[in-house]
């Protein structure tokens, strides 16, 4: 065999040893790690006892309190609209006029036949006034005052109907100005001015929404319909909508309906709730967060809502033990308890230290550094000793 080869298979040989070598040493390394697990940082809070509100939550929906569409009563052309869309009006403001002209010579024409039938009427009193003083001297016979008794009758009636006749022609004449039924925002203009409108108009002229106040309407499951109840029988319930984010209360108001049934296709009852509304912050149609206070419970266990942890076996909490080990704790919740709180009904008593940030590195009996929150975790060892010393070339 040549000297090359031998040389070469020489320095194989070494380079297969070194990296032999190498694979055992990381895998002996790793080993010693696995077997010295280090501790893993966490926030930590404890489980307290507090007066905490009790709410039920909903996805609501805003409605105008009253809605109407102004359609005329009467036929006849449109010769004004008297608002700008949009605009806030007042109950009782004008809308729009219709031509009045036909219905105030309606008017006119039903006053001439009162007035007319009136005289008649007075001249039949007079004449059977006559007849029955003359009746008393037996110069007119009875069956004649009788007759002019029952003319006396007719031309009442007659009067009477001219009244109702009139009656009728003002309120058609008033239909020809159409008002504000109550407060409310004007929309969008239906009908242009010229246009010859009645009670078949298509749409009417506008459709007007009352905003102040407003209502929302939300759905709850049935089984929450014997706790709402008897809240509600205690006094008012307080409702607050919020924003989308379910972070920031827009407006409060007040629980004023609880639905007659429950909807069997949903299993849920419908409720209405009622807010002043004075900065227009809630618009009809719009979708809003609803959170319904059944009332408060008093030292009631909470702990963060970010602590609670959801398993295929039910809700648990990460429970920091003597010697800053965590332990898999099984919980029962009650539900909100405030706007980030969470209500704990059975399975943790109160200062039981709860892990609220890090648990998805924990698992049972972790080792664990409890960390109060927006305290910094402790640098490595080998970090903080090149820190306090510095770097060194060698």
């Amino acid at each position: 065999m040549s000297r090359w080869k031998i040389v070469a298979i020489i320095v194989v040989v070494l380079v297969v040893a070194i990296i032999g070598y190498r694979i055992m040493h990381r895998s002996s390394g790793l080993q010693r790690d696995m077997g010295d697990e280090a501790p893993i940082p966490v926030t930590v809070v404890p489980a307290t006892r507090e007066n905490v509100p009790v709410y039920l939550t909903a996805l609501g929906t805003v409605n105008a309190l009253n809605t109407v569409t102004v359609v005329p009563q009467v036929s006849g052309q449109l010769v004004s609209v008297n608002f700008k869309e949009g605009q806030e009006i007042k109950k009782g403001d004008v809308i729009a006029r219709i031509d009045p002209r036909t219905y105030q010579a309606a008017v006119e024409q039903a006053q001439g036949k009162l007035a007319q039938d009136q005289a008649l009427l007075s001249a039949a009193q007079y004449l059977a006034s006559s007849y029955e003083n003359l009746g008393k001297k037996q110069y007119v016979a009875a069956q004649t005052l009788q007759a002019q008794e029952q003319t006396v009758l007719q031309q009442r009636a007659a009067v009477l109907a001219d009244r109702a006749a009139l009656d009728s022609a003002r309120v058609q004449l008033g239909y020809t100005t159409l008002r504000a039924p109550f407060d409310a925002v004007a929309g969008l203009r239906l009908v242009d001015v010229g246009n010859v409108v009645g009670p078949g108009t298509t749409g009417g002229i506008v459709v007007l929404t009352q905003i102040h106040p407003i209502s929302v309407l939300f759905n709850l499951p049935q089984q929450n319909l014997d706790a709402v109840r008897d809240a509600m029988a205690k006094g008012p319930l307080q409702v607050a909508a919020l924003d989308r984010t379910d972070q920031k209360v827009i407006a409060t108001g007040t629980l004023k309906v609880i639905s007659n049934q429950i909807d069997t296709s949903t299993s849920t009852f419908q409720l209405k709730a009622e807010f002043a509304n004075p900065t227009d912050t809630l618009w009809p149609g719009q979708f809003v967060n609803v959170r319904l206070q059944l009332g408060t419970l008093h030292d009631a266990l909470v702990v963060p809502a970010q602590a609670v942890q959801r398993g295929p076996d039910g809700d648990y909490v990460f429970a920091v033990q003597p010697g800053n080990t965590v332990k898999m704790q099984a919980v029962t919740t009650g539900g909100e308890a405030g706007a980030s709180q969470t209500l704990i009904r059975s399975g943790l008593i109160a200062g039981t230290r709860v892990v609220t940030e890090g648990q998805f590195r924990l698992k049972q009996n972790s080792k664990v550094i409890p960390l109060a929150p927006g305290q910094e975790p402790p640098l490595p060892k080998a970090t903080a000793g090149a820190r306090k010393g510095g770097f060194h070339r060698g």
